[in-house]
This record gives C-alpha cells, structure tokens and sequence, in this order.
C-alpha cells in the first residue's frame, strides 16, 4: 500500500504570506522563541484531536520551551524535534495531523535557528487548513489563520522586553 502524498498547501513564497513572512524577518531570534512556543498550542490541538495517547508532538514543544530557558541541551531537544517528525511520519494517512506534528518539530527548530519559524508557519497553516471546516475556501483560511499568527507575532514583538523570562546562554546574546 502506497504511502499518502504529504502536500504542503503553502509555501514562503505563498503571496497570502508576504506580510508574515516580512514581519519574521525583522524579528530577534527570542521573539520568534516566544511566538512559535505560544502559537504551537494551537496547533497541537489539532494532533492532539486525532491522536490524544501519541506525546511526541506536545514533548517536543515541551522540549522547546526547556532548551530556551537553558534547562536541557541541544542533543535532547534535537531528538525531541526528531521524534515530532516521525510521529508525523506515523500519521501520514492524517493530513491535518502529519503537519501539526511537522509543524511542532519547527517549534524546537525556531530554538536553534529562527529560520525555522517560517517552517513553523508554513506546515502550520497547511495542519490549519486541512484541519478546517472550510477548506474548500483555501484563500479565507490562509487568510484568517496568517492573520492570526501575525497578530501574535506583533503581540511578542511589542512585549519581548517586558518577559521576565529566563533564557539559555545562546539567547542571551539576542
């Protein structure tokens, strides 16, 4: 049996995500830690609908969160990251849910490098739209759900140096 084409419905250069995309890119790196970890919940939800007892993708957010405050290394976030990917991989047949796990394996990503905050975004959206009851209206969903992760980012961006938060030694430098 053939395994189901992974389709991603978006991509960095999608024009729905110019403004998201732009707004990434001005960002510091703790500001995109802080967003990717607040706006995965939602998405973890989505994975969490489908296959409530499979911890890897809530493990690896969990690991996120723990790796920028400097509480584990790289080593074990990075397995964490791993391990969200092949639950993708387990739940491929899922759509929605292949992606929310790809996009929690971003998350941990964002971590190490905010360049993977646009991976966060894209398999986001894709777990977002598939997971909709709309999704014959691709354009309103990309659009609503850009829309809200834009407005989270703004929410960090604004607030980023009011966090009483601790941070691993590699985000200090940010």
């Amino acid at each position: 049996m053939a395994k189901k084409k992974r389709k991603l419905l978006v991509s960095k250069n999608s024009p729905q995500l110019r403004p998201l995309a732009d707004l990434i890119q001005k960002q510091r790196h703790k500001t995109l830690v802080l967003w990717a970890i607040d706006c995965s919940d939602r998405i973890l939800d989505i994975f969490e609908t489908y296959y409530p007892q499979d911890m890897r993708p809530r493990n690896a957010i969990e690991a996120a969160r723990s790796w920028s405050k400097g509480d584990i290394k790289m080593p074990l976030a990075k397995k964490a990251a791993h391990a969200a990917h092949n639950a993708a991989n387990d739940v491929v047949e899922n759509s929605a849910a292949c992606a929310a796990a790809r996009a929690t394996g971003h998350v941990v990503g964002t971590v190490h490098v905010a360049t993977h905050a646009m991976g966060f975004v894209i398999y986001a959206l894709t777990s977002l739209i598939y997971a909709s009851d709309n999704q014959n209206d691709f354009d309103e969903v990309i659009s609503t759900e850009s829309e809200w992760l834009y407005k989270r980012l703004k929410y960090w961006e604004a607030n980023i140096d009011n966090m009483n938060t601790t941070w691993a030694d590699f985000l200090k430098r940010d």
